[in-house]
């Protein structure tokens, strides 16, 4: 048996990055930081921040794109993925990064003046819909049921043209 689960609470570090692949289909990058914060032997409070990479696809890049800003507070439920390339130099390159299949609008950073960009309604979950049939990871996991908030599927909408969210 395996597991490959991430949970994550952080906050955005720039404006998500969404490309529209030629098949119509959307991918949102977005940058995430996790704090940690601590006390040493001398009782100094210590901060230990990292920076995740997060995919989203298709409908989780649609909300990225109209409602992820860079200051924003996100919860995002995945899998981690590692891929490697070989470089201009021929050097073996890898890099180690989020797949979503769950984003969830918390809010902004404490200490934020600028407004939120996502509704004041209460706060919504969002699940990737499946991957495509030539993609090699897997369909996304079920939210579990401790989670509270609504999921919203992309098969539970008709393609009426629109580029409305359900909320």
């Amino acid at each position: 048996m395996a597991l490959n689960k991430v949970l994550l609470i952080g906050n955005v570090g720039k404006d998500p990055e969404v490309r529209h692949l030629e098949s119509g289909v959307s991918v949102a990058t977005i940058t995430l930081a996790t704090t940690e914060r601590y006390k040493d032997r001398g009782g100094e409070t210590k901060e230990l921040t990292e920076w995740h990479t997060i995919n989203a696809w298709r409908n989780l890049a649609d909300l990225a794109e109209n409602y992820i800003r860079k200051g924003s507070q996100i919860y995002v439920e995945g899998r981690i993925r590692t891929r490697s390339w070989d470089d201009q130099n021929g050097q073996k390159r890898y890099v180690t990064e989020i797949l979503a299949d769950n984003i969830q609008l918390l809010g902004r950073r404490e200490g934020s003046g600028a407004q939120n960009p996502a509704p004041s309604q209460p706060q919504r979950a969002y699940q990737a819909s499946p991957a495509p049939q030539h993609a090699q990871y897997s369909a996304p996991a079920q939210q579990s049921s401790q989670y509270s908030a609504p999921v919203v599927n992309q098969n539970d909408f008709a393609d009426d043209g629109t580029d409305d969210l359900p909320f």
